[in-house]
């Protein structure tokens, strides 16, 4: 009986790993180059990219989920063109700014004690004026200009506490090195929620001048 039972637990974990491994395979990813490893970080110099992006006011993790379905439901066909628009990696999530409405470009005030921006790299084949529209009038698309960034790597789900705590080695890291930064951090998730924990990869990002 047990053998049975640690036979069914090996073929669920195994089909469970293929699941995550096949659902990211070939993904795109925003090109960058790695200027520098360093003692807990990296520093990479981002091309410029294209966001699909909303603004939700809530918890860390209500605006995570109720941003990927806003956002996604704009690049499964929710659009003026009807498209798909193919699925890229990392999500990323960050504390929403409050910025004058003057600038609609931008993101938008934030109302609330909490609301952060979750946004999707859209791929490098599109530019703003070939991408389709949002239906939806909350998703905005944006160009993020070219960047350097310090990255922290790391596995696991990235829950507020985890991501929290990661965002404060990488500060403290770069606080140690004198490297100056210029925002606020971001959280960038590769992996859909149903990738084991064990094959997840994430990373916090903080720009630099």
């Amino acid at each position: 009986m047990a053998a049975t039972i640690i036979g069914v637990i090996v073929v669920l974990l195994g089909a469970w790993t293929a699941v995550g491994y096949n659902t990211t395979k070939g993904i795109e990813t925003p090109e960058y180059t790695s200027l520098k490893k360093a003692n807990g970080y990296e520093i990479r110099e981002y091309a410029p990219y294209i966001r699909a992006e909303v603004n939700i006011e809530g918890s860390y993790r209500k605006s995570l989920y109720s941003g990927f379905r806003e956002v996604a439901d704009y690049i499964f066909g929710n659009n003026t063109r009807r498209a798909d628009i193919a699925m890229t990696a990392p999500v990323i999530s960050e504390k929403a700014q409050a910025i004058a409405m003057t600038a609609p470009v931008l993101h938008e005030s934030a109302r609330g004690d909490e609301a952060y921006t979750v946004a999707f790299v859209m791929p490098r084949e599109y530019s703003i004026d070939t991408l389709p529209q949002p239906n939806n009038p909350n998703v905005r698309l944006r160009e993020v200009p070219e960047r350097r960034v310090a990255v922290l790597r790391f596995g696991g789900y990235a829950t507020r506490g985890r991501a929290t705590r990661k965002i404060a080695a990488l500060e403290k890291a770069l606080e140690r090195d004198g490297v100056r930064t210029a925002g606020d951090p971001v959280v960038a998730q590769y992996d859909p929620p149903w990738t084991p924990p064990y094959m997840r990869h994430n990373e916090v990002w903080v720009t630099l001048p």
